[in-house]
């Protein structure tokens, strides 16, 4: 792991924290100040991070930073050697290619044998239950359905880390909800490090082991909740019944929107 404060930040595998960022800065030649200063942020191998913040606080700048896509200005920045997995809002798939043939793509790039791709894809579209839409094109799934495939399509990658910039925020909320569901599954089943760019904070309890909030421009993380103690209350030694526990977990998002309101009246002004 790298200890030194330089331009250019180089990337480490990660003894401990599958991502660990030490002052990250980054500023655009066109921009008026710095996007990030001095953000500071570990996560643990497996942990579902959820990041909330104002638009154009530098989330998504963030998240480019951690794949590779963007260098940091300054700062210290340790993932592991294979990166990051990133997916969008966007599904982005080859609209000439089937499911299962947008999922091999990855496979291919990842150096796995032709013989062994249509199995390893079927076995990734299972695991978001489309085994069925193996062999239809893009336009012919909806929007749910394409984001499972792009989800895939990321896990085929095989990396520890995944890292989602607005995946479902596309989407109806009957859609988002059921897709909620399935990518807890699949984060239990697989054991991945997710962070999870959301604007809605309902979403960000619901999904995220902790939740942090990023400050306006320039961003930095500036408060975090941990949600583990409502979402495994036994673990955590919880009193009370189902329904103190809602209230409970309500009053927490409660709190975040607050706090989010505050970010996002700070940026407008």
């Amino acid at each position: 792991m790298s200890t030194s404060t330089t331009p250019a930040a180089g990337r480490t595998a990660a003894p401990g924290p599958a991502i660990r960022l030490e002052g990250l800065t980054k500023t655009f030649a066109e921009a008026d100040g710095p996007v990030l200063a001095d953000v500071d942020l570990a996560v643990e191998p497996g942990q579902f991070v959820a990041l909330l913040g104002a638009s154009g606080c530098g989330k998504s700048t963030l998240l480019n930073i951690v794949a590779g896509l963007e260098e940091p200005t300054d700062g210290t920045l340790t993932v592991p050697d294979e990166g990051a997995a990133l997916m969008f809002q966007d599904a982005a798939l080859f609209p000439w290619l089937t499911a299962r043939r947008n999922v091999e793509l990855a496979l291919e790039l990842r150096g796995v044998p032709r013989a062994e791709r249509a199995g390893r894809a079927r076995e990734l579209l299972e695991l978001v239950r489309l085994p069925h839409a193996e062999h239809k094109r893009p336009h012919e799934l909806s929007g749910g359905m394409r984001q499972r495939v792009a989800l895939a399509r990321a896990l085929a990658q095989e990396r520890e880390v995944l890292l989602m910039d607005e995946p479902f925020s596309a989407l109806d909320a009957i859609t988002r909800d059921l897709l909620h569901e399935e990518l807890l599954r699949i984060w239990r089943a697989t054991g991945r490090t997710i962070v999870f760019i959301t604007h809605n904070v309902g979403e960000a309890v619901r999904l995220g082991e902790r939740v942090l909030l990023m400050s306006s421009r320039p961003g930095r993380i500036v408060e975090e909740w941990d949600t583990r103690p409502w979402k495994d209350p036994d673990a955590y030694g919880f009193e009370g019944n189902a329904q103190s526990l809602d209230e409970t977990l309500g009053e927490l998002t409660r709190t975040i929107t607050g706090r989010l309101r505050e970010e996002i009246s700070r940026h407008a002004a």
